[in-house]
């Protein structure tokens, strides 16, 4: 799955995954293949099976911030950068999906999960502790067989704590590490921050 791309690979039923808009008309996107790439990630990150997940894709915007926006049903906002193909402008990239479907998801299971505590909002988060979940997550996503881009996200988490061998030493506890809770990476992220 390294390089993760989905093709030949076995087809997941994404029934319970619900993409809108359904026609979109400003990208070349298509609602069908966001889905798949939807539905076998959720399967991948261990979440129940025939759970609704409505993901909400912004083609207004060519930016790439994506977030949780419930847990209850489950329910993501992408702006449709963040599916964008790096070299082909309005194509969808089944491999950017993945890794973004990835993070996101890892953090609804992480939500979902008692031991994992009473984490903030995605909108309640600040830029250092969502630093901090992004290592975590997309730590796991790589161990699911994707590039998770680790020089991108060991940059973005020393932007929020620090350029020190403190906070690479914080990434790399949050990159390599399952089963943390909510309160272990908060700790982490503020550790990591101490020295800045």
């Amino acid at each position: 799955m390294s390089g993760a791309t989905t093709e030949g690979a076995t087809t997941v039923d994404a029934s319970a995954v619900t993409v809108e808009p359904e026609t979109f008309t400003l990208v070349d996107y298509d609602a069908a293949a966001i889905a798949e790439v939807a539905a076998r990630v959720w399967q991948q990150v261990g979440l129940p099976a025939g759970q609704p997940l409505l993901v909400e894709v912004d083609e207004s915007t060519p930016l790439g911030r994506a977030w949780v926006k419930s847990i209850d049903p489950v329910a993501l906002t992408i702006e449709s950068g963040g599916l964008e193909h790096n070299h082909r402008p309005r194509q969808f990239d089944g491999v950017a999906a993945a890794q973004l479907f990835g993070r996101l998801l890892l953090r609804v299971r992480d939500r979902l999960d008692p031991a994992f505590g009473d984490a903030p909002g995605d909108d309640g988060l600040t830029l250092a502790q969502s630093a901090a979940w992004d290592a975590y997550a997309m730590g796991r996503v790589s161990r699911l067989g994707y590039d998770s881009q680790r020089p991108r996200r060991l940059y973005q988490f020393r932007v929020r704590h620090g350029f020190s061998d403190l906070a690479d030493a914080a990434f790399d506890q949050l990159w390599n590490a399952d089963g943390l809770s909510w309160a272990d990476v908060a700790r982490i992220s503020s550790s990591a921050r101490a020295q800045d």
